[in-house]
Order: C-alpha cells, then structure tokens, then sequence
C-alpha cells in the first residue's frame, strides 16, 4: 500500500493562497495527500478565505499559520510555492522533496474581508482549483 504523499503550500503571509490551495487539495484528494501550508511570514488565515471557502462547503476556519520551519522535518515529499516572493526564500526541505512553483497574484488588499473585496478572492479560488486538478493528474 502507498503511503499518503505529504504536500506542502507555502506563501509570504500564509493567510490567503497557501491557505485556500490547502484546503482544495485536502477537499479534493485527502485519501492520496496529507496536506499542510505555512509562510515564510506567516500571520493569520483571511477571513476573506474563510469566507470563498465557505461558499464552496470547504471550512478552513480551523486552519492556523504557520512558519515554514515547523515543517522542515516534517517528512514532506512536495512543497509548492504560490507566490514569487515564497518561491526567492523557500527554504531548502530535507531529503528529495519535488519542489513546484506557482505564481498566484495576491488577493490581499489589507484585513477587510467584506464582500467588495471577495471577487479577488474567488478568482484566487478558481485559479488554484485548476492548478490542483492538473496536479492530482499527475501526481
């Protein structure tokens, strides 16, 4: 029997792209993948991805951020950047871990997350939705 592959998402502030990308990949393979995410700055989930998510019935209200480095010896076999910024400070994961990179554009725009703001947020959504799809074929 195969073992789940461990899957990482990192991005600066952990509190938007990382965060949605991994609560798709956990909605929609968690018998292939364990999933995680962290930043290289984390700070604290959006509750404008709270909210995105929702509208889906994927809840990662529970979700936290988290550094990068309490992951380094996590046993993780894929890390995914999904910004540039991640991608420059990524550290460098122990064994041989398959790095992939994404560029994401932020839909941060500060902590409102009224719904102004969610169209940004929801195009982040699809965009990832679509990344992970082809990800999950290949992987």
């Amino acid at each position: 029997m195969n073992k789940k592959k461990k899957v990482i998402f990192i991005c600066t502030g952990n509190s938007c792209r990382s965060q949605i990308a991994h609560g798709l990949l956990r909605d929609m393979a968690s018998d292939r993948f364990d999933v995680y995410s962290a930043g290289s700055h984390p700070s604290r989930v959006h509750l404008a991805s709270i909210a995105v998510m929702s509208e889906w019935g994927i809840d990662i209200s529970r979700h936290t951020s988290d550094p990068i480095d309490d992951y380094l010896d996590a046993g993780i076999d894929i890390a995914i950047t999904v910004c540039d910024d991640a991608k420059q400070v990524c550290p460098t994961f122990p064994g041989s871990v398959e790095r992939i990179h994404w560029s994401i554009d932020d839909p941060f725009h500060g902590w409102d997350a009224a719904e102004e703001f969610l169209p940004r947020y929801r195009e982040t959504r699809h965009e990832l939705k679509e990344r992970i799809e082809s990800f999950i074929k290949t992987h």
